[in-house]
């Protein structure tokens, strides 16, 4: 469907007056921390995004960002400059530059045109860890009081309260899995809340990254007492993506040995990941057996209702202005992930706010574009692919990240790998990465199949089906 022209849009809503608004510097960044701070851990959050200032800048349609030093900027700049972005698109500045300032001097990240801007709540703060948190401090937000249950989380949710109520005793370990912007990350650190107001017993949080890089230092420094002091001698440990474990062979020795010391003492252990314990790549035996002692739960996509009334929560917590309607149509085109659904609606009420006009539905598709968009494109995930081909070809999901070699589970991870390129926009590492491969087997097993195909016409017709099971586009003649 032909997009309506820009400039004609725009004069029929105000639009340029809302473009105009766009030099509250201070303003428009805080509405953007809002964003990072659900779309991070709190670690990083602390370390990175808390020590960035805002400021004005004469240059209409930039945003200036001051850093303590040289290497705050290249980090930020190689690791998180999209998520600020994004989180600049999410406050209603969408096409905003964004330029960096380390003391005196000013280098420029990225050079757009200006776009939409918007007023913003206070920094985060209760950042700094509590009395009993000896991990990364925990989101004072992300607390049992806000969590919306609905069906896809209920069996989390009252697994997490009942480990709350008897730590180290019921459902120990905990296991969540479940995609990204789920909620997995809030609940974990709303037991971690609710464990500390008791005041009885220490807690932390940390997630898989962070504990391997800590304990690479520890090694550096020799310093693996202190480490092991840390995360063996706690009550709760809350540990996010583990997953990162993955063919990481002396963490998972670590690892093993203090998820042992913490059980046999009888202190609970919970973990979230992005997929289930079988299909972690490249993890120990003995670790997988022992995520499955306990408890194990998944958290899926939400559905509408409770996309609503997570939008009305937020809606209420942060005191904005916006319509039922609005809400509506916002949780019936975002669906994928939770942070996606708030951001969404931070980038309308941002609209809302600075036009002081009601966003009509015309006015929602524009403003949300993007983000439909791209709700469409990653409604095909890799992992709904390789599930269609397993159950096409008979072999377990599994063997889809195995590393078994022979053909009757090798050729079908070709197909999987195949199809992943053509039908997603996911890099060949991204693909490699979800089959414990690298990029290079992902780019074989794409020339193999196309190879294939082009001599072997029940496997053109077999690819064709799977593309047209999976609502992608034809395959090639």
């Amino acid at each position: 469907m032909a997009r309506r022209p820009v400039r004609d849009w725009r004069a029929e809503t105000g639009i340029e007056d809302f473009v105009v608004e766009l030099n509250q510097a201070n303003a428009l960044w805080t509405k953007a921390c809002e964003f990072l701070a659900t779309a991070v851990s709190d670690d990083v959050y602390s370390r990175w995004i808390g020590v960035i200032e805002a400021e004005g800048d004469d240059v209409g349609g930039q945003l200036t960002l001051t850093v303590p030093n040289g290497f705050y900027q290249d980090w930020l700049k190689e690791h998180y400059l999209p998520l600020i972005q994004e989180a600049l698109a999410a406050a209603g500045a969408e096409t905003l530059s964004i330029v960096f300032r380390v003391g005196g001097s000013r280098l420029t990240a990225r050079a757009e045109p200006s776009a939409p801007a918007a007023e913003k709540p206070a920094r985060s703060k209760g950042r700094a860890a509590r009395s009993g948190n000896v991990g990364a401090p925990l989101n004072p937000r992300h607390t049992f009081d806000n969590f919306v249950v609905g069906p896809s989380n209920s069996f989390a949710h009252a697994a997490a309260l009942a480990v709350v109520e008897a730590p180290g005793r019921a459902y120990n370990p905990m296991f969540i899995h479940g995609g990204t912007g789920l909620g997995k990350t809030h609940l974990i650190q709303a037991m971690g809340e609710a464990l500390l107001k008791r005041g009885k017993g220490t807690v932390c949080y940390t997630t898989c990254e962070t504990f391997t890089n800590e304990f690479i230092q520890a090694l550096q420094q020799h310093e693996l007492a202190a480490f092991r002091k840390k995360y063996r001698h706690i009550d709760l440990l809350l540990i996010d993506d583990i997953h990162f474990l993955g063919g990481k062979e002396s963490t998972q020795e670590e690892f093993f040995h203090t998820f042992n010391s913490l059980h046999q003492n009888q202190k609970q252990i919970v973990m979230t990941s992005d997929r289930p314990i079988s299909e972690i790549a490249n993890l120990q035996e003995r670790l997988v057996s022992r995520f499955e002692w306990g408890l194990v739960t998944e958290m899926d996509m939400v559905d509408f209702e409770t996309r609503v009334a997570i939008l009305r929560r937020k809606r209420e917590e942060l005191k904005i202005q916006l319509g039922d309607e609005c809400l509506l149509f916002i949780a019936q085109h975002v669906k994928s992930n939770i942070r996606k659904l708030e951001g969404s609606m931070l980038r309308v009420a941002s609209y809302a706010s600075l036009t002081r006009k009601a966003p009509t539905t015309e006015t929602l598709e524009y403003l949300l574009r993007d983000t439909i968009e791209q709700e469409n494109q990653t409604a095909l995930t890799i992992e709904g692919i390789q599930r269609m081909v397993a159950e096409y070809y008979d072999i377990r999901l599994g063997d889809m990240t195995s590393k078994q070699r022979p053909h009757n589970i090798a050729f079908p991870r070709q197909v999987a790998m195949y199809l992943c390129r053509e039908l997603t926009e996911q890099s060949l590492p991204s693909i490699g990465n979800s089959f414990g491969r690298n990029h290079a087997t992902v780019l074989h097993a794409h020339r193999t199949v196309g190879t294939k195909m082009k001599k072997d016409a029940g496997l053109r017709q077999t690819i064709l089906s799977l593309q047209q099971r999976l609502g992608g586009v034809a395959a090639p003649s």
